[in-house]
């Protein structure tokens, strides 16, 4: 019966792929026909790792390589392949090539050892990842034998796991026809949370709600709410570096992708890392609906949101969705309580948000402060007399007191004051 439906879902072509699995898997013939024998479970998990149209392909290349490759790294016997793999190419790392080009008069085995890399601006290509990359190939480098080659590289792939996700902390999401992309942001802020001078009530919350996540344990959606300029956005991108390397990673979404909400979720849920999903500035006008949807994707749809994902999100207003006197018509009055449909509509979204962190302007002490220490942690050479009179003459002219405020001023002081 499973054959029937297979071949009817995938069509001739695919289905003999199928069948061929055990002669393209042939050190694991055995468990791969017996895997065939027992596909049912394979039927009843397919939904988990594909949809629509991708679903025929997606489940027979993607989802049984997958189960393939965990089995053989659970299993000893393919393991000792890959030793014998990098024991290979530690032979080729040793080796003495200068006979050779002696021999042909060439040098392209010496060029190749001492390669030396043109020199590229961060934006055109991903140092993150360049990094990570770096550091394995000097441990390579000083592995002693091919089985601590092949702790070094396992050990790798543990930490970081694979592909995109796996050395990536931050997506932006392609939507089309044929579902979502997400694409690596190469670039991102470096800042982490002591880059962020004050508010420490504030990080202290974001921290605490992140790491229980992290770890497994219940977290709530975040709201971070306030006075433009405070910090919101910068806090999240530096609890994203925080704990990236505890498998954290963020998938940035704009208001005009809500649509494209539930398959970005389809799409990460069964991974093993932990996904924010954030918003920056969120808010809505009246006449702005897509709140609706994402009441309903974050807390009161049918679907169960997934354990490793939650909405964090930044806004300037506190309740997210323009508010305006004429919501207070509806009121109405029965033995001294009141109630508005409207307001309690608006402010539904909101109370989606278990987590909700206010960040309001400093005071002038803190602004003086913030000003303060970005200028000790960047080396500007002024008093702290001076700095305080020059960001007090800055503010004035530059949209008042805010953290956004105190750190363009120390840009202009880097610059070259005039």
């Amino acid at each position: 019966m499973n054959d029937v439906v297979f071949y009817n879902m995938w069509g001739r072509e695919r289905y003999q792929d199928y069948i061929n699995l055990p002669f393209k898997y042939k050190e694991e013939h055995e468990w791969v026909t017996d895997f065939q024998k027992n596909n049912a479970y394979f039927l009843d998990h397919i939904n988990e790792y594909a949809s629509g149209p991708q679903k025929a392909d997606y489940a027979l290349t993607g989802f049984l390589d997958w189960y393939v490759k965990k089995r053989a790294a659970n299993d000893g016997s393919v393991n000792e392949f890959a030793k014998n793999d990098f024991k290979v190419f530690m032979n080729l790392f040793n080796y003495d090539f200068r006979p050779i080009e002696v021999a042909l008069g060439i040098n392209c085995f010496s060029l190749i050892s001492d390669y030396k890399a043109i020199v590229k601006k961060e934006l055109m290509y991903n140092k993150n990842v360049s990094e990570k990359v770096q550091a394995l190939s000097l441990k390579l480098e000083t592995a002693k034998d091919e089985n601590e080659f092949f702790n070094y590289v396992t050990d790798f792939y543990k930490a970081y796991g694979v592909g995109m996700f796996g050395l990536n902390k931050a997506f932006r999401v392609i939507g089309g026809d044929n579902g979502v992309t997400f694409t690596p942001i190469n670039n991102m802020d470096k800042v982490m949370l002591d880059d962020l001078i004050g508010y420490e009530i504030q990080k202290k919350k974001l921290v605490e709600n992140t790491e229980a996540f992290v770890q497994g344990r219940k977290a709530n959606n975040a709201l971070l709410f306030g006075d433009s300029g405070t910090g919101k956005s910068t806090s999240i991108k530096a609890i994203v570096n925080e704990y990236y390397d505890q498998g954290l990673r963020m998938i940035e979404i704009y208001k005009h992708q809500f649509k494209d909400l539930s398959n970005v979720i389809a799409s990460i849920k069964n991974r093993n890392y932990k996904f924010i999903i954030y918003m920056d500035d969120l808010s809505f006008e009246e006449f702005e609906i897509e709140y609706k949807f994402l009441k309903a994707v974050i807390e009161g749809g049918v679907e169960t949101k997934p354990d490793n994902i939650l909405i964090y999100a930044t806004s300037n207003r506190r309740h997210l969705i323009k508010e305006t006197w004429n919501d207070r018509n509806d009121l109405e009055s029965n033995n001294g309580l009141h109630r508005s449909d409207t307001i309690e509509e608006k402010l539904s979204l909101v109370n989606r948000f278990g987590c909700q962190i206010s960040y309001s302007k400093p005071s002038q002490k803190e602004f003086f402060d913030i000003v303060i220490g970005l200028a000790r942690k960047n080396n500007v050479k002024m008093t702290d007399e001076e700095l305080m009179a020059e960001a007090n003459k800055w503010e004035l002219s530059h949209g008042g007191i805010s953290g956004r405020t105190a750190q363009q001023f120390i840009n202009y002081c880097l610059g070259g004051r005039e």
